[in-house]
């Protein structure tokens, strides 16, 4: 399979544009705006602790940021969309008027209109149009460009949905295929939308693992760019002594390595927590393919 040729959502500003087509894997940044994220709930979730630690993921190399307000850990509870926007929009707003590109993460369909409107140019739903039968009317009113993510279930039940029939990747691809057709038929066009596979949603570790080594093959089977959410998952326990493997932050070194296998498959992004080690890894990665 020919991971060289960029596949590369649009519209998008020039400085994520670039890269991607130049064949280096973008590293988004994680901002969370929430008091129980599952490895860093509660550090920023005032509007200028937020600010702050965006504009320094950007000094240390991140091309984008990701800005959420609810938590989508196993067991999370759900949050209000009015309350979301309370945490986020300020965020958003202030970090768009620096001239950051911002991406929402939101499962919400109002959250995801406001937030374009306070200047957010991707919309990241992890539900992939499942939890607000409403995003697709507003994704494909505002032309943005939005994160499709493979879901099952939610925060509460997605544990418990594993049963893939055997091949996760087949059944992955296939579910993923009927949200891309209910896009299309919303009136998404096609160079919008971007596939994410949900990496701990709804899979086993095992699984999780299973589809990360598919990243190549998800891209060119489904025709979309793909962001690989790895970082501090608990399926890259795996990877790591027992000692430490309950501790997320303790997979930092573990997400960069999958960074560097992710963005050599061909990833168009990687959504990481802590950035510098990643973007030297798709930095690297990038090298390594120039010179094959």
């Amino acid at each position: 399979m020919n991971t060289d040729a960029p596949l590369v959502p649009a519209p998008l500003p020039e400085n994520l544009v670039a890269p991607a087509r130049a064949g280096r894997a973008l590293v988004m940044g994680v901002v969370n705006v929430t008091p129980d994220s599952f490895s860093d709930g509660g550090r920023w979730v005032t509007t200028e602790l937020a600010v702050a630690h965006g504009r320094q993921l950007i000094a240390q190399g991140a091309d984008l940021l990701d800005v959420g307000g609810e938590s989508t850990r196993p067991g999370a509870r759900r949050v209000d969309p009015a309350e979301e926007q309370n945490r986020v929009l300020p965020v958003i707003r202030e970090l768009a008027a620096a001239g950051i590109a911002v991406s929402v993460d939101t499962i919400h369909a109002a959250t995801a209109a406001a937030a374009i409107e306070a200047g957010a140019v991707i919309v990241n739903d992890v539900s992939g149009g499942l939890a607000d039968p409403a995003m697709a009317g507003v994704l494909a009113a505002a032309g943005v460009v939005y994160i499709c993510q493979h879901w099952r279930g939610d925060p509460r039940t997605m544990d418990g949905l594993t049963d893939y029939g055997g091949d996760v990747l087949a059944g992955v691809e296939a579910e993923l295929r009927a949200r891309l057709d209910h896009l299309a038929d919303a009136g998404l066009a096609d160079e919008q939308v971007v596939i994410d596979p949900g990496l701990g949603f709804a899979k086993t570790h095992e699984q999780s693992w299973r589809l990360l080594a598919a990243t190549a093959r998800l891209r060119e089977d489904l025709r979309r760019p793909v962001l690989i959410g790895a970082s501090r998952k608990r399926f890259l326990a795996l990877a790591l002594p027992d000692d430490v493997a309950a501790d997320p932050l303790a997979r930092d070194a573990a997400t960069a390595a999958t960074t560097a296998l992710a963005a050599a498959a061909g990833a168009w992004a990687v959504r990481v927590h802590e950035v510098p080690a990643s973007r030297d890894a798709v930095r690297t990665a990038s090298l390594w393919k120039e010179t094959r």
